[in-house]
Order: C-alpha cells, then sequence, then structure tokens
C-alpha cells in the first residue's frame, strides 16, 4: 500500500525555478567532492544486461525486474535494479588497478517498489566501485570510506546553504557507527528495525550501520541484502537524521564486497546455490575478479535531504498514484 506523509507546516524550501538550480549544484559538486576523495573516474554503464548474465542487482530477492524480449541477440534483456555486480566486472575489463575506482549515473525502475514521501519507481545515484587490497577488508576500512562519504555530503550541503540562504538544513558530521546486531541489543523493546534506527539517528544525527543481511539473535536480518555482492559482515548504510520528515534517512548502501568465501557461504545461506553456475558467481568463485568496496549513493534522495524537501516528487520527475498526486496538490506540493 503506498502511503504519504505531509509534515505540519511544510512549505517547500525553493520555488520550482531555484529547485532546479539547486539540484544541479548538488548533482556537480557532490560527484567533483566524491571522485576526489576515492579517486574515482567516471565510466559509461548499462541501462539494461542480458538475464543470463547474473549482473542484475537481485535486491531482497523478490522484486521483479523489467525485461523485455530483444530479437536483434536473440535473447531477453532487464533493465538494471543497481550496477552492484556489473561494477566490479568492469574494473577488471577496463584495467582499474588497487587503489583506484569507477563512478557512473546509474538509473533503474524498480516497479514492485511502494510508493511513499522517499521512494519512488525511478531510481537514479551514483554507483561507485574501487578496487582495494585483501588486507583491507575491514570494518575499520569500511568505517573510514563510509566518513569520507559522509564530509563529502556534509560539504556540499554547507556550500549549498551559503547559496541558497532560504534552505537551513544543517548537518552533523561526525559519524557514529554501530552493528545490526549492536542496535537490536540496544533497543530490545523495538521489533521493528525501521524503529531502532530512528532512535538512534535521532540521538546520533549521522550514522553507519553495519552487517546487514545475516540474521541477528532475534532469528530475523535487520534488513534484506542480496547474497553475492556485499560481505554481510562488512557493509553498511549511511543514515542522516532528516529534520523535516522526523526520522532516520538512508542516502547509501555500500560495502566491502564479497570475496570467494564469503560468496560460498552467504549463497548456501540465502538458498541461492543455483547461481553458482551463473558467469559472474563462476568467476568470483575461482577469485578471477578484483577485490573491491563499493556502494550506491542516491542523488535524489541526496538532493532531497540536503534541501529540506518532504517528498522525493519534488527532485525528480516520476509517476504516482492517484492519491500521492492529490494530497501533494492539496498541500502545495508540487510533484515534478
Amino acid at each position: 500500500m503506498n502511503r504519504i506523509t505531509i509534515p505540519d507546516g511544510y512549505r517547500p524550501p525553493l520555488n520550482t525555478f531555484d529547485t532546479q538550480l539547486a539540484i544541479e549544484f548538488i548533482k556537480h559538486n557532490f560527484q567533483v567532492e566524491l571522485t576526489h576523495a576515492l579517486n574515482l573516474r567516471r565510466v559509461s554503464a548499462p541501462l539494461f544486461v542480458r538475464r543470463e548474465s547474473g549482473l542484475n542487482d537481485n535486491l531482497n530477492g523478490v522484486e521483479r525486474p523489467v525485461s523485455f524480449d530483444v530479437p536483434a541477440v536473440g535473447g531477453e534483456g532487464e533493465v538494471v535494479h543497481s550496477l552492484a555486480k556489473w561494477k566490479r566486472l568492469a574494473l577488471k575489463r577496463y584495467d582499474f588497478h588497487e587503489g583506484r575506482g569507477l563512478y557512473t549515473d546509474m538509473n533503474a525502475i524498480r516497479r514492485d517498489e511502494e510508493l511513499d514521501n522517499i521512494h519512488s519507481i525511478y531510481v537514479d545515484q551514483w554507483d561507485w566501485e574501487k578496487i582495494i587490497r585483501r588486507e583491507d577488508r575491514t570494518l575499520e576500512y569500511l568505517k573510514r570510506t563510509a566518513q569520507e562519504i559522509v564530509h563529502c555530503v556534509v560539504d556540499v550541503s554547507d556550500r549549498l546553504r551559503r547559496e541558497f540562504p532560504s534552505i537551513h538544513v544543517k548537518l552533523k558530521r561526525k559519524m557514529a557507527c554501530v552493528t545490526t546486531q549492536e542496535l537490536e541489543d540496544m533497543y530490545p523493546d523495538f521489533p521493528d528495525s525501521k524503529d531502532r534506527e530512528d532512535a538512534f539517528l535521532r540521538e546520533h544525527g549521522t550514522a553507519l550501520i553495519m552487517q546487514i543481511g545475516d540474521k541477528l539473535r532475534s532469528g530475523k536480518p535487520h534488513d534484506g541484502r542480496a547474497p553475492d555482492y556485499d560481505d554481510w559482515q562488512l557493509n553498511g548504510d549511511i543514515l542522516f537524521w532528516n529534520d523535516v520528515l522526523g526520522r532516520a534517512f538512508e542516502i547509501s548502501s555500500m560495502g566491502i564486497r564479497v570475496d570467494a568465501q564469503s560468496l560460498d557461504r552467504q549463497l548456501t545461506l540465502a538458498g541461492c546455490d543455483d547461481r553458482r553456475q551463473l558467469p559472474f558467481h563462476r568467476m568470483l568463485l575461482n577469485d578471477e575478479l578484483p577485490l573491491t568496496i563499493g556502494g550506491g549513493i542516491g542523488q535524489s534522495r541526496l538532493c532531497m535531504l540536503m534541501m529540506g524537501n518532504a517528498h522525493i516528487g519534488e527532485v525528480q520527475s516520476s509517476i504516482w498514484d492517484e492519491q500521492t498526486s492529490r494530497v501533494c496538490a492539496e498541500n502545495g506540493i508540487l510533484l515534478l
């Protein structure tokens, strides 16, 4: 069921014209900051991949990719959900070396997404991936990389406020780090993981929530993660407290990627052993791909957070159900 919330007294921070200027400012400046911070280079990326390649991101395993037949190549194509696997293969094919990485503008369609203030069927994000050493496969390396991304976010946010004085969003630079099991132990009366995130972010402002995908002591995972890109022991989400919506607000999912051993374990735990025969997975299990860290950073999410918007439709053009369109119109919110 689709849901929408209008915060009490909400008014869009900018008019439509200035909103477009601010979106351009954020996207241009953030990708410049990110490339310098993580030593990345921009590459071109696919909108779709062959179904049989195994390169599409399966997300939580239940989302249906948009697929279509391609008579000219005699096969099926799938619009990507994300480029989590494709990027790692690209690093090998494009001859990147240790310590360097790539980023790309990724556009996707997630047809089964439930619509609310922060979810749309259209996804736009910066997908990035970087080659690392085996000794970098640690939580400390993950934390350092996440903090670099947070610095980029806060730097651009501070400059945006100077450029557009009617924007008053101030983001916290210091990032708290917590594992999903620690979070469950902190808030035993909150069975829902999103409630635990809200409680932690309300206190800390900015956080990296780590180790997502495996089951917790309660018997349930904090959240779903596909078994074949992030190492569940070495991944995390970057979240900020969103004052406008009064909730924790995820802007990035990232992680140190699986090696052969963690992929072998996670495929079995997830009941996905059938994927072992796919080309990408065979390469991983045979140690034919570089060790990497990577993630996705939501472009519309970031614009929404920095500008102080209440609905993602204020910063991206998509399609919406009748209720969302009506409620937004009644409250002076223009959906692009």
